[in-house]
């Protein structure tokens, strides 16, 4: 079909809960994709960080066929060993307890707030289930997970809400203080606030805040869903930080390309979760996480890693040498870029880049945002660093 032919179709099936570009994607290959009349592109996307290995990866291609033919699925009344291997991975790498599997960023933040609830009310019964999130923050699109975002901009029309979340400015222990009283249970934080405009926080503040949880016996929650599986150029961004978060939440990359989330939890809680007190029919699938232990036997490995932070450098120090008045900054962590306009000129920064045969993702009020496969290669940045100069600098 043209495009024409299957936007008709989509208007006509599809809720139109999505401001969707006038582009039907047909299929792709590393870092480039093409769409259904022809036209190529080099992804800087990932599907908003989902495929971190790129398109057509074989090993995840084989692995998940391999698991197809024994077992696609079974209840988590059975256990598997691809379910097994890839909490063996996750916790080995971290140092962490145990997990949890889920299916989205959202459900994996929904079990991060229900696992630190859960351990407050153990420990000191009810009353005590406040969570203090940062402003600017992003954490979902369930009516739990959408209050826990620190936008207010979120918080309409599907009231009632679930209450008990407080906020707090980043980079602002004071502000965080102030936040937390008798009733709070917890603290969570992006350590780079992605939808909110790949905006790293300040190390000193994280630290003085995993600090302030130890003194007060708050959990310290960490959303990992954009910024883990290697995004950053660690496995997860906390090892960089230099902390050890209590409970770990993550999705997006550690798939490859299929849906799945998890829940990590410390060892100063990983048994806060019994039978009977979290579940989910698809978590831990057998073909879903045979796919991720082919992500991870990837990302884990150091020089792979090393990959990625010299990628990213790469990318802001060519952005940051154009000759441009368009660029204000340029931020981020790893292959979590963040290219900084003034919001009146970036729809149509954005629309000529991808016109130009480039797909890229916007963040905040004013932020490009790249989140380009992994395994993308210097010629693929290349191309991609040409189009953008041809628009930043004309």
């Amino acid at each position: 079909m043209t495009y024409n032919e299957l936007k008709e179709q989509e208007n006509q099936y599809v809720m139109n809960t999505y401001g969707r570009f006038a582009i039907a994607l047909d299929h792709g290959d590393g870092a480039q994709l093409w769409d259904v009349e022809g036209k190529r592109y080099i992804d800087l996307t990932s599907g908003i960080g989902v495929c971190c290995l790129g398109y057509n990866n074989q090993k995840i291609i084989d692995a998940i066929t391999e698991q197809a033919h024994k077992l696609m699925h079974v209840s988590n009344l059975f256990t598997t060993e691809p379910m097994v291997q890839v909490a063996k991975t996750l916790v080995e790498q971290t140092g962490m307890g145990k997990v949890f599997f889920s299916n989205s960023g959202a459900e994996s933040n929904e079990g991060m707030i229900k696992l630190a609830r859960k351990y407050s009310y153990d420990k000191y019964g009810e009353g005590r289930a406040e969570i203090v999130t940062l402003y600017n923050s992003f954490h979902g699109r369930t009516v739990t997970t959408l209050k826990a975002t620190g936008q207010d901009k979120f918080h309409q029309y599907f009231f009632p809400f679930t209450e008990g979340f407080a906020y707090a400015k980043a980079n602002d222990m004071e502000s965080v203080k102030a936040a937390v009283n008798e009733h709070t249970c917890a603290i969570m934080m992006e350590l780079i606030q992605g939808e909110g405009g790949v905006m790293p926080l300040d190390p000193a503040f994280v630290k003085e805040v995993e600090a302030y949880c130890r003194e007060h016996d708050l959990l310290l929650l960490i959303d990992e869903v954009q910024t883990g599986i290697g995004r950053t150029g660690s496995l997860f961004c906390f090892q960089q930080y230099g902390i050890q978060p209590d409970v770990v939440s993550m999705a997006k990359g550690l798939g490859g390309g299929v849906p799945i989330g998890a829940v990590m939890a410390s060892k100063t809680c990983e048994t806060v979760l019994g039978p009977g007190t979290h579940a989910t029919t698809f978590g831990g699938t057998p073909m879903i996480c045979a796919a991720a232990n082919a992500v991870l036997s990837e990302v884990t490995k150091p020089e792979f890693l090393q990959s990625v932070n010299e990628k990213g450098e790469y990318f802001k120090q060519k952005l940051l040498a154009m000759d441009s008045g368009k660029i204000q900054d340029v931020r981020g962590m790893g292959l979590m870029v963040g290219i900084v306009v003034d919001p009146e000129q970036r729809a149509a920064l954005v629309a000529e880049i991808m016109d130009k045969g480039v797909l890229v993702l916007t963040a905040g009020t004013n932020v490009i945002r790249l989140l380009p496969p992994l395994s993308i290669s210097y010629a693929e940045i290349d191309e991609a660093l040409a189009v953008m100069q041809s628009v930043f600098c004309k």
